[in-house]
């Protein structure tokens, strides 16, 4: 499922919430019949837990608190911490590198779908596998599919009913800073972690909102949305032909669907990790391109067959 922090804010409008959330209930539905005892998100992060001072490609958490930002959960999440070092280490055997977190900080990348599938995002046991998705260089897209592949063959061994989450938007290109663009102040959070204070935050909020609003008035110079795109990565993940994203090159997504698109590398490694069980069938299917959530915007359910 993506993820937006305009669904908290002010600026969607009615008829778009009202779309998103329909659906979105039909997602909690599933997700309550299923009952899960465990649930593992694959997420990005924004700048809020990790920084270029360290920045690995992947990593599983440990421990992992909210940082409560757009007004998510803060504080302490359920990390099922035996499993996730068991996950770790079979990750390793696997042949992929991974990092590990005794104290992860996550943003409304990892907290908001946790608190739309199950309203309070620490009432669930819950594992965080963060994927860099913002911060370049990336890594190649191959490894992400490696890394879920690598997860979803441990979890066959998990005798639990296990949620896979991957979170992310498609096509999309908000303003966020880089380290060839990032002005002095911006540079000292997203290099060092320096704190965001309680006013910086809410500037932050303003600012987005005002990107939003903008671009959703066709007065941006961000990168448009692209639905073809997204229609055709969703049609592979319904088909079954994950394997085809390994010819994918980061330049050419950045070019097709924005530098924020990247974000599908949590789409990858969820679905990745399901077909590690073998054959899959989706279920709920919604797309919405939804310039006032700075997104393309979707959300799949799927079973193994």
């Amino acid at each position: 499922m993506s993820h937006s922090p305009l669904l908290n804010l002010p600026g969607p409008s009615a008829e778009l919430l009202d779309d998103v959330n329909a659906r979105l209930a039909e997602t909690r539905a599933f997700v309550a019949d299923f009952d899960p005892e465990l649930v593992v998100i694959f997420s990005p992060d924004h700048y809020n837990g990790f920084f270029y001072r360290l920045m690995p490609p992947f990593c599983i958490g440990t421990a992992a608190s909210g940082v409560g930002d757009y007004g998510t959960h803060a504080g302490p999440l359920d990390v099922s911490a035996d499993l996730a070092n068991e996950m770790a280490a079979a990750v390793w055997d696997a042949g992929v590198d991974v990092a590990l977190s005794s104290a992860m900080d996550v943003d409304h990348g990892t907290v908001q779908p946790l608190e739309v599938l199950f309203g309070d995002a620490a009432s669930r046991p819950v594992i965080p596998v963060f994927i860099n998705s913002v911060a370049t260089p990336l890594g190649p897209v191959k490894r992400t599919r490696a890394l879920g592949t690598a997860i979803g063959q441990y979890l066959r061994t998990v005798d639990k009913r296990v949620l896979i989450v991957g979170s992310g938007g498609l096509s999309h290109d908000p303003p966020v800073p880089t380290l060839a663009t990032a002005p002095p102040a911006a540079l000292e959070r997203i290099v060092g972690g320096a704190p965001m204070s309680a006013e910086g935050r809410a500037a932050r909020q303003e600012a987005v909102i005002a990107a939003a609003h903008d671009f959703a008035h066709g007065n941006s110079p961000l990168q448009p949305l692209n639905p073809d795109w997204d229609h055709a990565l969703l049609d592979l993940i319904d088909t079954n032909r994950l394997a085809e994203v390994d010819g994918w090159s980061n330049d050419w997504i950045a070019r097709e669907a924005g530098n924020s698109a990247h974000e599908i590398r949590t789409w990858v490694a969820a679905f990745a990790a399901l077909a590690a069980q073998g054959d899959y069938q989706t279920q709920q299917r919604y797309y919405r391109a939804a310039p006032e959530l700075i997104a393309g915007f979707a959300i799949r359910t799927a079973v193994p067959v």
